[in-house]
């Protein structure tokens, strides 16, 4: 399987759509489906029944998947948004690689 350029924990930062300019960490990468949930980002209400689980029931406010190309990495070294590349390292690690900055992203 290819690496992804953006994984969880990420601090990433919305491109298009209604939550543009808001920045988030990545709680969740779904690979298969091209998409990544951000924190407080694209909101959604869902109508639960109330439940052992829940009793009390109503509206809850949750965050939905938003497709991975309407959202770029935060730079840690410029705090601006970048692209993602990939590099091979000397101990034959591949690593994430900030464009802007030429910054290693993984540790």
């Amino acid at each position: 399987m290819a690496m992804q350029k953006i994984k969880k924990d990420d601090e990433v930062i919305v491109l298009t759509g209604r939550d543009r300019g808001k920045r988030g960490k990545v709680l969740r990468a779904l690979p298969q489906e091209d998409r990544v949930i951000v924190e407080g980002v694209n909101m959604m209400k869902r109508h639960t029944k109330p439940s052992q689980a829940d009793p009390q029931g109503g509206i809850k406010e949750k965050e939905a998947a938003i497709h991975v190309s309407n959202v770029a990495l935060i730079d840690p070294k410029s705090n601006r948004p970048t692209r993602v590349g990939f590099k091979v390292l000397a101990d034959g690690r591949k690593v994430r690689v900030a464009k802007r900055s030429g910054e290693v992203l993984d540790v």
